[in-house]
């Protein structure tokens, strides 16, 4: 088939104070803008009954007031304004604002989804080993517990056959971070004899991990920088592992954008927009909420906007929590409905894009959009929370960060955001070709 390019000359003369401007860049002025609908390959042929439809999404992507690299590296700046989002925290509640307020400018209406979740909290932990105390982190879901007695290496991983080896009753064991669990670690520690357990990190950082269920000992992460010289030493005095932990009830708040009237959308983009404490969240993920808010922007006032949701999940990091919550509330039509749930997380890092999830969104994604690479699927992100409710789900990211879940997670690259965006509304106009009553005249 034949490529098919449309183009508009429109006038520019407003300006939308609503937007984030970001310092340092110049006054916006009124402009005519060369708008090109790029999306060849969204003309696709289309079979109904034997007769051959043109699917075409005419979308108007006007960008009158900034180039849109700016504007996406201004939203992510906005939400790093307020220091780590941690759910539950005033900074995610004032991230939450910022997000309502940004839709509701582009036309949106705007719900605010609050849940109630508990949230577990490291009230310092450390082991003292001789006279250095090495401050760790207990792990997510661990009890409390004190204890003063001798440590012992376990070699391997921590394994059944690993513990058998040693003699760990009544003693403090001292195990590998990898290959196994964090829980069957703890539970096959248990099972030995050991009161407590610390799982040295296989790298130099901290170790912020969960356990995942019930253990019967405390357990505490240290980084492989502290822990390194545990697992090569021995241990002429007794050492005290001390764990302190509590547990809180917070709440969290999704953020849920649609267009008036839309009540079973076909397709729902996601992102989170928490941070984990002392991470400022710029990759993780205040690149994926940047994409989602600009996608929004570029789908409204086109039919592909009434027929999506928008949604910023909070408590992500604590365990997928809030887009659980959003699975468990919905009604059965809305899920039913979707065709597909595209969730974006940490894609302002790293070159390549990559996609994972349903194989057949997957390969609809190979088909339509340029410069993606097919990965395994995972179920570290939202997604994973539709995809356990029979929901199609596309998961895109960049891989992994050397800034992830530390302090130096301030920085993305906005033209990665841009080819990010670029990707999310040619996934959205492959997956939704317009319908039989929509002419391309009221896609303008």
């Amino acid at each position: 088939m034949r490529a098919l390019v449309i183009n508009w000359m429109l006038p520019s003369k407003t300006v939308d104070n609503s937007l984030p401007q970001p310092s340092g860049t110049r006054e916006p002025t009124a402009r005519l803008e060369s708008i090109s609908l790029r999306w060849l390959s969204m003309v696709q042929p289309w079979r109904a009954g034997g007769a051959v439809l043109l699917a075409i999404s005419l979308l108007v992507f006007a960008q009158p007031v900034y180039p849109l690299a700016e504007r996406l590296g201004a939203d992510v700046q906005a939400l790093l304004a307020g220091g780590p989002r941690v759910a539950g925290s005033a900074a995610a509640e004032r991230a939450s604002a910022y997000l309502g307020e940004q839709y509701r400018a582009a036309g949106y209406e705007v719900e605010i989804q609050p849940f109630s979740f508990e949230k577990f909290n490291d009230l310092g932990s450390s082991l003292l080993v001789e006279d250095e105390r090495l401050k760790g982190r207990a792990l997510s879901g661990s009890i409390a517990g004190n204890a003063a007695t001798a440590a012992v290496v376990v070699p391997g991983v921590g394994e059944s056959a690993d513990f058998a080896r040693v003699d760990v009753k009544g003693a403090v064991a001292i195990v590998r971070r990898g290959k196994i669990p964090f829980l069957e670690k703890a539970r096959q520690a248990a099972q030995a004899g050991a009161v407590g357990l610390v799982v040295v990190n296989s790298q130099d950082g901290p170790l912020m991990g969960t356990l995942g269920g019930k253990a019967a000992i405390p357990v505490l992460g240290l980084s492989g920088k502290q822990g390194s010289a545990l697992l090569a030493g021995k241990f002429p005095k007794p050492v005290q592992l001390e764990v302190r932990t509590e547990v809180v009830s917070l709440t969290g708040r999704n953020v849920i954008a649609r267009l008036a009237g839309v009540s079973t959308p076909q397709v729902l983009l996601g992102a989170h927009y928490d941070s984990v404490e002392g991470a400022p969240g710029a990759n993780d993920n205040a690149s994926g909420s940047a994409v989602l808010l600009e996608s929004a922007r570029r789908l409204a006032g086109t039919p592909l906007a009434r027929r999506a949701w928008f949604v910023h999940f909070d408590a992500e990091e604590e365990g997928l929590v809030g887009s659980r919550h959003f699975v468990r509330s919905a009604s059965a039509p809305l899920i039913k409905a979707l065709r597909g749930m595209l969730n974006f997380d940490m894609v302002g890092v790293n070159e390549k894009l990559l996609v994972g999830g349903t194989p057949e969104l997957v390969a609809l994604v190979e088909k339509s959009v340029s410069a993606v690479q097919k990965v395994r699927p995972s179920n570290a992100s939202d997604h994973a929370s539709f995809a356990a409710a029979k929901v199609p789900v596309l998961f895109f990211h960049r891989g992994q960060d050397p800034n992830y879940h530390q302090p130096g997670d301030k920085q993305v690259d906005p033209r990665l955001l841009e080819a990010t965006v670029e990707a999310a509304l040619g996934t959205v106009g492959a997956l939704l070709p317009p319908a039989l009553s929509e002419s391309p005249e009221r896609s303008l």
